[in-house]
């Protein structure tokens, strides 16, 4: 059997961070023996395969409980640690095929067992909202519109699609209690895979606190998303929260669950044009299962 190695990525302050079970030798696993790590485990999982052509190092594949996903920021970021752990990466960038297409890890050492993993997103996609998808979100996250804050809300992405939705304060972020059924249900409506409501903490700092509702992965929430704050970003820069520079955003979420984790985007510009953004948070380990 493939040995798991279970990381926490998106740590804050040596805590926290989404737990992320990591299989750096997957070649002979086929995907219902991967999806039954996920399943065992109850978070999403990421495999490591090899690469099937010259463009690229690594080829990775991601399942939740419930089925695949085409690509998870936080895999990709454990896996990467993983790996450099391992001693397997190589010099420079690191270009990993996935089900989304290629995403480029950045990998500088620290010190001994300590490294900073960054990887690449594309420009995200925003689409703002009308009002009666609106009131639809409102009830499934179940609070009134006057719990919003006075900004727009959209479905964004840069690989698969969030709904962000920006409310008042943290305190009514993390009072949010929505049945996953009517989650999954909205979504399914609206063409998201996930409501990530959010709220602004210190804007001049760019420290925004937020929270994941998944569609349909198993799971009702996640402690840590970084695809889904990479959309944030966007979102952000979109309505001119934050100016069009690469100066970092932080995300800290999970802190409803007892897992308050920190999520770091930096947007990249050619000259005022959006380019893609870097995604990256701190790694450490948790345990190991055979």
């Amino acid at each position: 059997m493939a040995e798991i190695e279970v990381v926490d990525v998106f740590t804050y302050k040596g805590g926290g961070g989404n737990p992320c079970p990591v299989v750096t030798d997957a070649a002979g696993m086929d995907a219902d023996e991967m999806r039954d790590v996920a399943q065992r485990h109850g978070h999403e999982s990421g495999f490591v395969l090899p690469a099937e052509d010259d463009a690229h190092d690594f080829r990775f594949r991601f399942f939740v409980p419930n089925h695949e996903m085409e690509m998870c920021a936080h895999a990709t970021v454990g896996a990467l640690w993983v790996l450099a752990r391992q001693g397997r990466l190589p010099r420079g960038s690191v270009r990993v095929a996935t089900a989304s297409g290629t995403v480029t890890g950045y990998v500088k050492v620290r010190d001994a067992g300590s490294w900073e993993v960054e990887i690449t997103q594309p420009p995200g996609r925003v689409v703002p909202f009308t009002p009666a998808r609106m009131d639809e979100v409102c009830t499934a996250l179940g609070i009134n519109r006057d719990a919003l804050a006075d900004l727009p809300a959209h479905n964004a992405a840069t690989s698969r699609v969030k709904t962000l939705v920006p409310v008042r304060d943290p305190e009514i972020l993390n009072g949010l209690a929505p049945d996953p059924a009517s989650v999954e249900a909205v979504c399914t409506r609206i063409g998201s895979t996930g409501l990530y409501p959010y709220a602004v903490v210190d804007r001049a700092a760019r420290l925004f606190e937020a929270r994941q509702f998944p569609r349909s992965s198993g799971y009702p929430e996640d402690a840590a998303t970084g695809i889904a704050a990479a959309a944030l970003a966007f979102v952000l820069l979109h309505d001119g929260t934050v100016p069009p520079d690469d100066g970092v955003i932080r995300v800290h979420q999970g802190r409803a669950m007892g897992r308050l984790s920190e999520i770091r985007v930096r947007i990249g510009f050619v000259g005022n044009r959006p380019v893609g953004c870097l995604l990256g948070g701190e790694v450490a380990p948790a345990h190991l299962k055979a």
